[in-house]
């Protein structure tokens, strides 16, 4: 979209190009058109610009043409007068709201709700309304589906005989025997229902509504959910539980799937909408039906929000109704059921960790399962006094959070591991580390590397749940693994890991547990191996500070530059020039540029190249200091 400020091109040029046969050429000058219209001024952009607009704007010109021009057409007030001369812009985009492609029946109409919004009253009277109720009465559905999102920036304008007449439109197109110009109703029904007085919503926007939601096409009835929740909000507490309520109950049960599927997917907003008692009463007995749907697609949007439904209940109705769902789609055959449970089931234990499991012979039950699947002895409570209370997330929620676990779908063990630190905040780290451990070393090697990747970027979220001396004692050799994999991806991201790490336990750890093991590498027989160290070193630098990399990390890098592959020596370059903000000015004379130097004068053109840019990175630093 061209701008105010931008320079006036031939305005000659321009408009031969608007009737150019070259699509492009077209397509250049349309986007100009603010350009042409500030050079011919706004009186001859309101009588000859607009007017040409009008005539060459048929269905025959190409889509793309067309979009620009309802696109520039939308920001055109000031290019004709202001709000005065609005009304002069409609022709063309009425002509517009009328062609078969969508977008730019889209563009058009968002450019006519722009425009009408800086109307005058008497304008929208005389010019805007009358579109109106054209497009509406359209003899093609085009302009009726067009006409459809253009009624809630006419009818406060209007006075009330023509309100009344804008309705009994608006109703009719909601009963139009085109499907598509339905979708268009039902779409912009909550625009409209917002602008229309209390009165008339209850009475008449609620029949239109009804009137939707009972439509034979599945594509209109899951629009009409979409809605639910935006007409619930304009309605009283009470009239929402009458009029809404019913609906949302019935599409849970509607013959389409999709149309259940939608439900499932808004289901948080829609028991805003309605409030939390009407939710606990009606709406549980609906949602444990889409938990238990016979398509997959429906249970994994229902498996999705179950945290969040769980949210408006209290913890006994959580635990006694959505629990035993949850725990059958934990085995459900579907793998993606699963996964969408995965990633929201540790939300749950904010809902159920204050409620307190005291039955002595229930517990027992529950530690035993627990401690059978970690191996764990346990040694069961004489009497109800010898045993603590359990938090119902441990009771309820980690028998699942295990099982899952050992999923076979690595995306369901990922899930679980992303959310550790909700687990860890309940189940506490000495259990949650016992259960965690294996699925994260069978991760850690599976044959797929982007599980290998997804399970490093963890790595960090793992460290900072589990400690330190579970990290060292568990997961610090696979760290150290990870920079030998065969795929440069998992290299990259565990070198990137072990900065991570380092800035989690500080440099003394690194140094104790990360940086032997890295420097050793360096004479891997590899080179890819190698440059992985020099990559390593060049993210930890910044971590271990200066005296550490100084003493350890420099040192290697030197020695790496008289590497046979040139590939290993042009990143000894990058290394050094990385390193130079952190080592002090006389290390970076006394050793770096020596090194650099001696590069520089390398046989391979890159190896030169990158010892050239450090030698210039170097200049540069002692100028500015």
């Amino acid at each position: 979209m061209a701008t105010v400020d931008e320079p006036l091109y031939p305005i000659a040029v321009l408009i031969n190009e608007l009737k150019n046969a070259d699509v492009q050429l077209r397509l250049n000058s349309t986007r100009r058109l603010s350009t042409i219209a500030r050079a011919l001024g706004e009186e001859r952009t309101r009588n000859e610009l607009i007017p040409f607009l009008s005539e060459n704007n048929d269905d025959d010109d190409d889509d793309e043409v067309l979009l620009a021009m309802a696109e520039e057409l939308g920001v055109f007030v000031p290019y004709v007068g202001g709000q005065e001369h609005a009304h002069v812009l409609l022709p063309p985009l009425e002509t517009l709201c009328t062609v078969e492609e969508t977008c730019v029946r889209d563009k058009a109409v968002e450019s006519l709700c722009r425009i009408g919004s800086q109307m005058k009253e008497n304008d929208m009277i005389n010019w805007f309304i009358p579109l109106v109720k054209r497009l509406a009465a359209g003899e093609w559905f085009s302009a009726r589906v067009s006409a459809c999102g253009l009624f809630h920036i006419a009818y406060p304008s209007a006075p009330e005989m023509l309100k009344m007449e804008l309705q009994a439109m608006y109703s009719q197109l909601c009963q139009d025997d085109m499907p598509m110009v339905r979708r268009s109703a039902v779409s912009s029904l909550w625009k409209f229902a917002a602008t229309v007085e209390p009165a008339h919503l209850k009475n008449n926007i609620m029949t239109m509504f009804e009137n939707l939601t009972q439509d034979d096409q599945d594509s209109v009835r899951l629009l009409a959910v979409e809605g639910c929740a935006t007409l619930g909000k304009l309605l009283e507490p009470q009239e929402c539980i009458e009029c809404i309520l019913p609906v949302i109950v019935s599409f849970s049960q509607d013959r389409s799937w999709r149309v259940r599927y939608m439900v499932a997917d808004q289901l948080s907003e829609l028991c805003q909408a309605v409030g939390p008692e009407p939710t606990r009463m009606d709406l549980v007995p609906a949602y444990m039906r889409l938990l238990r749907d016979n398509e997959a697609e429906v249970r994994v949007a229902a498996a999705g929000k179950v945290t969040k439904f769980c949210q408006i209940l209290n913890p006994e109705l959580a635990i006694q109704h959505i629990l035993p769902c949850v725990k059958e789609l934990s085995l459900d055959s579907s793998q993606h059921v699963r996964s969408a449970l995965a990633s929201v089931l540790m939300g749950m234990a904010s809902v159920l960790g204050k409620n307190k499991i005291r039955n002595s012979k229930q517990k027992v039950r529950i530690l035993f399962g627990i401690c059978t699947g970690l191996k764990i002895k346990v040694i069961p409570f004489s009497n109800d006094s010898a045993c603590p209370t359990m938090d119902a997330t441990i009771a309820h929620l980690l028998p699942i959070f295990l099982f899952l676990l050992k999923d076979d779908f690595p995306d369901v063990r990922l899930n679980i591991i992303s959310k550790l630190d909700q687990a860890n905040q309940v189940i506490g780290t000495d259990l949650l580390s016992q259960s965690v451990l294996p699925a994260i070393v069978e991760l850690a090697e599976d044959k797929n590397w982007r599980v290998r990747l997804a399970i490093i970027e963890y790595l960090p979220l793992l460290a900072s749940q589990l400690g330190v001396k579970f990290f060292d004692d568990k997961l610090g050799a696979l760290c150290i693994q990870w920079l030998q994999d065969k795929v440069y991806s998992i290299r990259d991201a565990a070198a990137n890991n072990l900065k991570l790490l380092a800035e989690e336990f500080g440099p003394d750890w690194a140094m104790q547990h990360i940086i032997p093991q890295v420097l050793e590498m360096i004479d891997n027989p590899h080179y890819l191996y190698r440059m992985t160290v020099l990559r390593a070193i060049s993210l930890l630098g910044p971590a271990m500070g200066s005296e550490i990399t100084c003493s350890k990390l420099l040192p290697v890098v030197i020695s790496a530059s008289n590497d046979r592959v040139p590939n290993v020596k042009f990143n000894v370059a990058k290394v050094l020039q990385s390193l130079i903000p952190i080592v002090d000015h006389s290390v970076v004379e006394n050793t770096i540029r020596p090194c650099l130097v001696e590069l520089n004068e390398d046989p391979d053109v890159d190896v030169r190249f990158s010892a050239n840019q450090a030698i210039q990175g170097i200049d540069h630093v002692m100028m500015c200091s």
